[in-house]
């Protein structure tokens, strides 16, 4: 995609008025207010355009920083939500040098669904006092802020607030079905405060004064005494912080065609608008998924987009407050709960839930838990339940297989006395922790031989756990008088086998061997010596038997 400088400044100025309603709601949603929403959009925006590691990204206050920053103000305060800012800061930055950027491509597409599902409802449910306009109930959990609120409005109805809430709503709605390219998002806003200004609506609430400007930056916020009891908090910010900024720089890019962001450049990025956000009274930011859609729908190719959204707002900030300052809450209101609704992407679901049963319980799970939770467990408890079940299917598909020990052109009392005293087994598959006491310990309890061959060369991992139920599976056999030859032994399977023990045991008395022909050549001689078999002359092996049994 080729530099042009004035779509750029286009595409920056039509993603600064989708976002402008956006900074206000979520400053409001936050707890600090319309203001620190706009300073992050400002502050951060431009920080992480310029120093991030996508071209296209545009960094502000977001719906999903919203969910886990409402308990945080409302146990530290607007000062403990700046220093946890900082603190979330300093610490992209160190993952950022520890080059953690990569791990976002290990998180699977059902918690990210689940996660954006989760997300979604929480913002949904936090918009529900506003657009009643009731006062917020004091709760931690949403599910129980939006019930009380409901609960409120049908004692005392407020009807002026829930119709601008619902207008500003659907005007999003249907205007992005009828024409997706006009930011109905100000427009709706501009009409609903238009229309309450007219008529005098007394009960549609307006957002409040606004400075007319940023403040100067100051440390004044930051009480050293507080910073350890911060630091969990902070961890949660950074966290989701990283996960999102990283998920829409990925968004970003399948959305065009020679765009590549730097994961671990766009941490960096993050941090230090976090670390400056809130020097100016800003919130914590991250990467915004519907702000970077709309910037590269619009046909931005550069960081000029970013830059120039953020030096909008600015603008705005200037000269705009006093305008700014008579918006409705409700219809703040509005526009949130039309973006909740337009998050969810049901067609998404709707794939992931069908392709297997793993990746629906994972989605579900994960959704849940946003909304009993938050966002960070929800992730942490997505991803251990998806790795769980990862390793159940991985380790289903390890085999314990017997194999045939025919070969050719043997006398029919000598295949009836290798079937009797000689059992050969294939091991296939991974043997670690996950599968490996599933069959070795069936092994163990084989009866009726004199012989087990074990062929290990399509073993394809092993750790100490499986190394270990090998050890333990081939001692309780030579327990039992019954000898255990190996073939096949991969070099990278030494090291581990020997490590607890279970080489030694495997070589014993010259029991491994490169193949299995020469396993059972040597299995022969063993039950020959020990008079379970008569002394035949020795015989080639058949070619095409000998590539059968080697397999």
């Amino acid at each position: 995609m080729g530099r042009n400088p004035r779509r750029d400044l286009l595409a920056g100025l039509t993603v600064a008025i989708v976002a402008l309603p956006l900074a206000l709601g979520f400053g409001v949603s936050s707890g600090p207010g319309a203001e620190a929403g706009l300073a992050t959009a400002v502050v951060a925006g431009t920080l992480a355009a310029f120093f991030g590691g996508s071209n296209l990204q545009v960094s502000g206050p977001t719906g999903a920083m919203t969910v886990v920053l409402v308990p945080i103000v409302a146990q530290y305060g607007p000062s403990g939500v700046l220093t946890v800012g900082l603190i979330a800061g300093l610490m992209l930055i160190a993952l950022a040098l520890l080059r953690a950027g990569r791990c976002m491509a290990y998180i699977p597409a059902s918690v990210v669904e689940g996660f954006t599902l989760g997300i979604a409802c929480v913002i949904g449910l936090q918009q529900i006092p506003n657009a009643l306009g009731v006062a917020k109930p004091g709760a931690d959990k949403v599910l129980v802020v939006a019930w009380r609120a409901a609960g409120e409005f049908v004692r005392d109805p407020n009807w002026i607030a829930l119709a601008l809430a619902l207008g500003v709503m659907l005007v999003m709605l249907l205007g992005a079905r009828l024409r997706p390219t006009i930011p109905f998002s100000i427009v709706a806003v501009i009409a609903a405060t238009i229309v309450a200004q007219l008529f005098h609506l007394d009960a549609a609430a307006p957002i409040g004064a606004l400075p007319s400007g940023l403040p100067a930056p100051s440390l004044a916020f930051l009480h050293p005494d507080a910073l350890g009891s911060l630091l969990a908090p902070a961890g949660a910010v950074a966290a989701l912080a990283a996960l999102e900024s990283l998920l829409s720089a990925q968004v970003a890019d399948g959305m065009t065609v020679g765009q590549k962001h730097d994961p671990d450049k766009e941490l960096f990025g993050q941090g230090l608008a976090n670390i400056a956000a809130p020097l100016f009274g800003g919130v914590p930011a991250t990467g915004a998924i519907a702000r970077t859609a709309v910037n590269v729908r619009t046909g931005a190719s550069s960081r000029l987009a970013a830059l120039t959204h953020a030096v909008v707002l600015a603008v705005i900030v200037f000269a705009a407050a006093p305008l700014v300052s008579k918006i409705p809450l409700a219809a703040l209101a509005g526009v949130l709960l039309a973006t909740a609704i337009r998050m969810v992407e049901v067609g998404s679901l709707r794939a992931m839930a069908k392709a297997t049963r793993s990746d629906a319980l994972i989605l579900v799970l994960t959704a849940a838990a946003t909304l009993a939770l938050d966002l960070v467990y929800a992730v942490i408890i997505g991803l251990v339940v998806a790795g769980a079940l990862a390793l159940r299917a991985v380790a289903r598909q390890a085999r314990l297989d017997r194999v045939s020990l025919e070969r050719g052109d043997h006398s029919a009392e000598e295949h009836a006395l290798l079937a009797e005293h000689i059992v050969a087994y294939r091991l296939d598959g991974p043997l670690f922790f996950a599968g490996a006491h599933r069959f070795l310990l069936e092994l163990s309890e084989v009866a009726d031989v004199r012989v087990v061959i074990l062929r290990m060369s399509r073993i394809t991992t092993m750790d100490a756990t499986g190394a270990l139920v090998l050890k333990d599976a081939v001692t309780k056999l030579n327990r039992r008088g019954i000898a255990v030859l190996s073939s096949g032994i991969r070099p990278g399977q030494r090291q581990v086998l020997d490590s607890v023990g279970a080489l030694e045991l495997l070589c014993m008395e010259g029991r491994e061997y490169a193949t299995t022909p020469e396993a059972i050549a040597a299995a022969r001689v063993h039950l020959q010596g020990a008079g379970l078999l008569p002394v035949v002359p020795s015989q080639p092996v058949p070619a095409p038997a000998i590539e059968e049994v080697s397999r």
